[in-house]
């Protein structure tokens, strides 16, 4: 198997081509201040696994809830359980926060390159609105963007990944043309693998202990593809062309 050989990159977005963690440990400063105050000492990581954990719980109870709406009841839920008062704009607020999470260094470079080799296309688990904000960053023009709030769900649901290939078909494009590129192990690799999906993981978390704002896959899915950033990607990609 190479990466020439496929005609499409379906991407998760925030992980891979957006720096969630670092947007959410931003957002989450006014809160996790007040949590110090308080007497609450909190590590970067279980920050952002107490943020999993409520937000993958809430995605799977309430599916057709907006990411910008659900992420308000993150923060309410991450208050509750570390014992600070907060106001309803303080959740909305961070509900809107979406839009100020940085793209990684490398990824409008790595995508313009890409977009030259591939049709690029985005499953992710965002409204639409917010990730209007996030594909400025991102400075490419996707040829199809499929969100949780289109879908009705958000992944690991095979909903999504369903409602992705039923669409891509329709564009002329089989699975045996897709690679679906992602690092979330937990949201997109496994649904990859039970949907027969080739897979590159982009490891960004590789030089860290545990899955930070994702949760524990459990059973390590397959992939066939790893590199540990979008311009190793890339690199790979050339050599390949040689």
């Amino acid at each position: 198997m190479q990466l020439t050989d496929f005609k499409a990159l379906t991407f998760d977005c925030y992980g891979t081509l957006i720096d969630w963690e670092s947007g959410m440990i931003e957002g989450l400063a006014a809160l996790t201040a007040k949590a110090s105050r308080a007497g609450l000492q909190l590590g970067r990581d279980q920050i952002l696994q107490a943020h999993a954990r409520h937000e993958s719980t809430l995605q799977r109870d309430t599916p057709a809830k907006r990411y910008c709406d659900l992420l308000a009841v993150v923060y309410k839920r991450l208050a509750d359980e570390w014992g600070v008062a907060v106001s309803v704009d303080e959740c909305e607020h961070y509900g809107r926060s979406v839009r100020h999470w940085p793209a990684f260094p490398d990824s409008a470079e790595a995508l313009q390159y890409l977009k030259k080799h591939y049709k690029l296309v985005i499953l992710s688990n965002v409204d639409n609105r917010s990730f209007s904000h996030s594909n400025e960053k991102l400075q490419v023009q996707f040829d199809a963007i499929y969100t949780a709030e289109d879908i009705g769900s958000y992944k690991p649901s095979p909903r999504n990944f369903a409602y992705m290939l039923e669409s891509l078909a329709e564009l002329g494009l089989g699975k045996q043309d897709i690679l679906h590129t992602a690092e979330s192990l937990y949201h997109d690799h496994q649904p990859a693998n039970a949907h027969g999906l080739a897979s590159c993981w982009i490891y960004r978390r590789h030089a860290q202990q545990g899955y930070g704002a994702t949760m524990d896959p459990g059973i390590k899915p397959k992939t066939d593809f790893c590199f540990h950033s979008m311009a190793d990607l890339v690199k790979a990609h050339q050599r390949a062309l040689r």
